[in-house]
């Protein structure tokens, strides 16, 4: 009512005086809001102008009237701002709007201004954003699985505390084994080759001769040291875990980094090299991507052991086996994204050497995947199965596990039908240790399926199931191979 009697006002009158500058001006010269008080237009782009400049707190801007609460709506900033203005009005109301909504969230990467969506009901609390940022939804620290918020916490305290206190155990560069020589890790995988003419192989992490390396993730301390040892065991298991999450940390930053020298350089060089269309080649970034994220999940597992109680050796035991796995599995697919795809960069090589490459790969990323995926799933519930009272894990318990990890599913039954015209062939070749047919890993004599990629020794030609090597016919549509 009041707007209409202001605007019948400065109909009659045919002028109106703008309250902030006190000049006359006509009635098409002034605006008002719903309560009638009237500005001239200059005095409105003024004042909207220095609100927005102001910050977010614009959406809540009223009218210029010392005593009127009035609303200063989105109309009003649309005819009195600039463009530039208008932008970051708007901007202010989707910000606005984001932090209304507990399910959205603004990303936390570096100089990225995208939000997240979070999916109701998921048990994963690591998202990832389009800028190629993973955090956590919890905590908005970087993802952080296997461990939870409050472990990360207590770690990375931890680390900004005690750091420092091990810095000169950390050097930047290793003496090779054999010649003494410093070396520098510029590569993100653990195989390292001394310069000729020594050319010496050796693991970086534990210095072994990398030709009978297996797994160095244990942490081999010595209880019975007396007390006065303990502070000196103690700097020595933090060193242990502490190097080893550092050296992960570096190499998903390095996988990040080669990762977009992929996408940029690589991928075209490739595709031309080898006559494949881009399609052909995307296996090469989904490697990558994969190789980033499991350097994540690993790194975390070493918080996870650090903090696991000692008097736990069952569990310890069990989740040093499941660590030293994924760390070997995942040592294959990085030297082969990062060794391997050389070759096909420098040279064309035949389509069929390609493609078994490209076989390869495909097949170490999804192994490798559906390992940590499972690994994690693992960590996370406690390892719930193990018997806390127990001190110890069986060889085959072990392998079972590994095969579980990657199938998600029962393992199969090792047991050998002796009614089966295979069965004392099969019973002979069970006792020696099988090498994968698929991924190349060497299995224990007793597992049916590979401890790793859990692919059987046989795939049926009819409906490509993957067959435990002692099925004489296929489980799921009962063929028999092909001899």
């Amino acid at each position: 009512m009041t707007s209409l009697k202001s605007l019948l006002s400065c109909l009659y009158r045919k002028t109106s005086i703008c309250v902030i500058c006190f000049e006359d001006y006509p009635c098409d010269e002034t605006k008002s809001t719903s309560c009638g008080h009237r500005y001239c237009n200059d005095c409105w782009s003024s004042y909207i102008k220095t609100a927005i400049a102001d910050g977010p707190q614009s959406l809540l801007l009223t009218c210029p009237h010392p005593s009127c609460r009035a609303a200063v709506g989105e109309d009003m900033v649309g005819l009195f701002a600039s463009e530039k203005e208008k932008n970051k009005y708007s901007s202010y109301i989707v910000m606005s709007y984001i932090e209304s909504k507990k399910m959205i969230k603004w990303c936390p990467g570096p100089g990225c201004e995208n939000a997240i969506d979070f999916v109701a009901g998921s048990e994963n609390l690591d998202v990832s954003c389009l800028c190629s940022h993973s955090f956590c939804w919890n905590c908005t620290q970087d993802a952080h699985r296997p461990v939870d918020c409050e472990t990360v916490t207590k770690w990375m305290s931890k680390n900004s505390s005690e750091s420092g206190n091990v810095n000169y155990i950390l050097a930047f560069t290793k003496p090779c084994p054999k010649c003494k020589r410093p070396i520098e890790k510029n590569m993100g995988c653990s195989h390292m080759t001394c310069r000729a003419p020594c050319l010496y192989e050796f693991c970086w992490l534990c210095l072994g001769d990398w030709n009978n390396h297996g797994t160095c993730n244990r942490f081999k301390g010595n209880p019975e040291e007396e007390k006065r040892e303990k502070a000196k065991q103690y700097v020595m298991k933090y060193t242990h875990y502490f190097e080893r999450w550092a050296t992960n940390q570096n190499s998903m930053k390095k996988g990040a980094a080669d990762l977009q020298k992929v996408q940029t350089e690589q991928i075209e060089v490739l595709s031309r090299i080898q006559a494949q269309p881009l399609a052909q080649i995307s296996f090469v970034t989904e490697a990558w991507k994969q190789i980033i994220e499991c350097r994540r999940v690993l790194a975390w597992t070493y918080a996870y052991g650090f903090y696991l109680p000692e008097e736990c050796e069952a569990k310890r035991n069990l989740f040093e086996y499941l660590q030293g796995q994924a760390e070997s599995g995942l040592e294959r697919l990085h030297d082969c994204a990062e060794k391997e795809l050389q070759s096909y960069l420098k040279d064309k090589i035949s389509v069929e050497g390609f493609i078994e490459f490209r076989k390869k790969l495909t097949l170490l990323t999804r192994v490798t995947r559906n390992y940590f995926d499972n690994l994690v799933a693992a960590l996370q519930n406690g390892l719930s199965d193990v018997n806390s009272g127990s001190s110890s894990v069986s060889k085959k318990r072990k392998s079972n596990w590994a095969a579980a990890a990657v199938n998600a599913a029962p393992v199969l039954d090792t047991n050998i039908n002796d009614n089966s015209a295979t069965a004392p062939a099969a019973a002979a070749s069970a006792m020696e240790p099988w090498a994968c047919a698929y991924c190349s890993y060497e299995n224990q004599s007793s597992a049916t399926n590979c401890a790793m990629c859990g692919r059987g020794s046989w795939t049926c030609d009819v409906c490509t199931y993957a067959n435990s090597r002692t099925s004489a016919t296929c489980a799921m549509c009962t063929e028999a191979p092909e001899p």
